[in-house]
This record gives C-alpha cells, sequence and structure tokens, in this order.
C-alpha cells in the first residue's frame, strides 16, 4: 500500500504541552564542520514550526552520517542545532546524547515551544539494529510521535520502526505525507501516457525499479552509464564505456518484456564521448560510431530532442538518475536538458531524491519551482515506486 490510508497526519495529534518526538532527516552534507547545503533542515520546518505555534515541547532526533559505534569527531549534530536555531530565531537545546540521562535531563525541562535536538542516534549501533531496549529508552522522552524523515522509512531503523510501536499517538509529519502522496499517485492510478526516466551508473541498481515500472508505464527512457549496457546488449559496440558485462543478458530480457508489453524503450542515438572522465571537452557521436578509446559520458543533443518529445506528451513523468557525468561541465548538457524539459512539461512532474534532485538545483534558474515534486530520498522513492511496504511508513498505520 502506497497510500495514507491508516496513517494519521500530524495536524489530527494533540500536541500542547507533550513532548513531541519528531524523527527528521538532518543527514546534510558537511565540509569542515559547515553545513554545505541545508535543505534537508528547511524542509523539516513546516512541521517543527506547526508543533512549536501549537505549544508542544518539540524533541528532534537524526542520524548524520556513518559514525563509527560511540562518538565519531566532526559528526555531532550541533552545527544542525545551530542552522536550525538561525532559522526558527529560537534557542535549540543540544544535550550530548539521544539517550540517557543528559537527554532526559534536557527533554524534561522543556517548556512548551521550546526545542531540543538530540545527538547522533548513530552513535548507538542499536539504532541501525533496530534494537527494542533501544528503541525504550528513546520511548521515554516522549509523549506523541511524528515521522518527518522520508529518506530513512525505507530501513527498519529503531527511531523509524521499533519506537513508533511503542507510541499510542503517532504521525506523519507534512514532509512524509507530501513524498507518500506525490509518489503513491505513480504507483496507484497515473495520468497516462506516463513515462519513466532512468539514469545512473548500474542496471543492477534499478533492476526492481524497471521491473515494477514495466507494469504501468507507457514509455521508458534510459539514459546514463546504465544506457551503455542496454546498447552493448543490442550488440553496438560501445568501446571504452562502462558496461555491466554480466548484465547483458539481463538488459535483453528486460527489452524483450518491454515489447512483449508495448512499453516503448528509448535508449541514447547519440553520446557525448572523451578518452578520459577528466577531459575538457567532449563530442557528440552517434552511439554506432564511438572511436576506439572513447567513453559514452553523456547523452548527445539528438537523444536529449527524443527524450524531451516523449516528455512533452506525457501525463505523469517519474525521473530517478543522471543522463551523463553531470558533475563535469563537458557532460552536463543531457541531465541539465531532461530536467529542463521536466520543467517545461504540462505532465505531473516527480524527481526521485539523490543525484537527480542534486542535478535539477545545479541545473539553475526556476526549474526545481516547476517540477510538481522533488523526493528527499533516493532509495526510498524508488522503493516506494516499486510497489514496495517500507516499514517506516507501515509501523504508522493505525
Amino acid at each position: 500500500m502506497t497510500t495514507l490510508a491508516g496513517i494519521k497526519k500530524v495536524t489530527e495529534l494533540d500536541v500542547e504541552n507533550k513532548r513531541v518526538f519528531v524523527r527528521v532527516d538532518f543527514n546534510v552534507p558537511l565540509d569542515g564542520g559547515k553545513i554545505t547545503d541545508d535543505a534537508r533542515i528547511v524542509e523539516a520546518l513546516p512541521t517543527i514550526k506547526h508543533v512549536l505555534d501549537r505549544g508542544g515541547r518539540l524533541v528532534l532526533a537524526s542520524h548524520l552520517g556513518r559514525p563509527k559505534p560511540g562518538k565519531t569527531e566532526g559528526l555531532s549534530l550541533e552545527p544542525c542545532g545551530a542552522r536550525l536555531a538561525e532559522l526558527l530565531g529560537v534557542e535549540v537545546h543540544l544535550p550530548d546524547d539521544c539517550v540517557g540521562d543528559s537527554a532526559k535531563k534536557v527533554v524534561f525541562d522543556l517548556r512548551a515551544g521550546q526545542v531540543c535536538l538530540l545527538e547522533n542516534l548513530r552513535f548507538h549501533p542499536e539504532e541501525e539494529k533496530d534494537d527494542e531496549t533501544f528503541a525504550a529508552q528513546l520511548a521515554e522522552l516522549c509523549d506523541v510521535y511524528v515521522d518527518d524523515a522520508f529518506g530513512c522509512v525505507h530501513r527498519a531503523h529503531a527511531s523509524v520502526h521499533a519506537l513508533p510501536k511503542l507510541v499510542a499517538d503517532k504521525a506523519c509529519g507534512f514532509l512524509l505525507e507530501k513524498e507518500i502522496d506525490a509518489l503513491g499517485k505513480l504507483v496507484t492510478a497515473p495520468d497516462k501516457p506516463f513515462v519513466a526516466i532512468l539514469g545512473g551508473a548500474k542496471v543492477s541498481d534499478k533492476i526492481a525499479v524497471i521491473e515494477s515500472l514495466l507494469e504501468r508505464v507507457d514509455a521508458l527512457v534510459i539514459g546514463g552509464a546504465m544506457a551503455n549496457t542496454f546498447l552493448a546488449a543490442k550488440h553496438l559496440d560501445v568501446k571504452a564505456s562502462k558496461v555491466e558485462g554480466d548484465k547483458l543478458a539481463l538488459a535483453r530480457t528486460i527489452l524483450e518484456k518491454a515489447d512483449a508489453k508495448k512499453v516503448a524503450i528509448l535508449l541514447p542515438v547519440d553520446v557525448v564521448v572523451a578518452q578520459s572522465i577528466e577531459a575538457k571537452e567532449g563530442r557528440a557521436v552517434d552511439v554506432g560510431a564511438i572511436p576506439d578509446g572513447h567513453m559514452a559520458l553523456d547523452i548527445g543533443p539528438k537523444s536529449l530532442e527524443l527524450f524531451a518529445a516523449r516528455i512533452a506528451g506525457a501525463k505523469s513523468v517519474f525521473w530517478n538518475g543522471p543522463m551523463g557525468l553531470f558533475e563535469r561541465e563537458p557532460f552536463s548538457a543531457g541531465t541539465f536538458g531532461v530536467a529542463k524539459a521536466l520543467a517545461g512539461a504540462s505532465a505531473f512532474t516527480v524527481v526521485g531524491g539523490g543525484d537527480s534532485a542534486a542535478a535539477v538545483k545545479q541545473a539553475g534558474g526556476e526549474i526545481a519551482k516547476k517540477i510538481n515534486h522533488i523526493s528527499t530520498g533516493g532509495g526510498a522513492s524508488l522503493e516506494l515506486i516499486e510497489g514496495k511496504k517500507l516499514p517506516g511508513i507501515e509501523v504508522l498505520r493505525a
């Protein structure tokens, strides 16, 4: 089930003067202890402000990075607390742990409208083990539970799975509600024609989502390095391009299944090539004319035109994965071009998280604002699109 059926919304909870435990996703990028992108903190603000405005005593919890057991230098949530305090204009209390005496003291001293951000949940390995004893320690800090961390709901971790089982009053926050609503629509009732665009490096990362999408889409557009494997499966010599040699048979099977289901598969007809990923420039060639020693690092202009035309004729579009090495300027035109095509489409447009979301932001201008929904969770969005039941969502159902 990928709808909101049976899940309370944060607006339905009585939070006044209650300790409201909100699981957020403050897993932000850091450079030398400074936050380089605060989007995940900003996305959580509507739920945070709602709880504070209604007189809740707010207890925020998140993980950050992949620390070793115990405290890991550079992975404290202190920078997130400081940034949140700036955004809210209020003090954010940060105990030196997420459980135990220091956490209890800060949480129990909170008054209505005050905020506490617990220290990194993953300083305790029990978090990732979905440990019930650890969850019970967290449960001591809350009267009400809200999950607003979409990027974590596909993982059965203590703060998103074991903990809500122990709390009677629980709900989804505004961000999680928005994610379930947008992605769920593409699973349960997409407007047709429905076009999915998949990119990135590996076919193996996307097998399950491709299998699932073939049941629902009218067209599947494939770019990025994974397109090389499909081109090689069609007996094209892609020269030095990255190919998953052990996935050629699988790619042929996918092409055959698509044909049997009358799903159009669009592969690049031209690519931008160079001899190295460090190259200062690339040139566009047809997929059957890649020079020796060269590799495909982006889709070419003819491919972009082909893909954009399919997007323009769609009523629903889902995109996950870049069309090439978009981080480097000579190989960014394909990915940024797809982002622009989505922004200009009349379709209901959804971008899966991760690199695709980053690419939309880098594409510049007003592009992000013109896309209906940009997911905050890469892995979670793919699993939801597959139609999987995600542990952090299912546990919220009444």
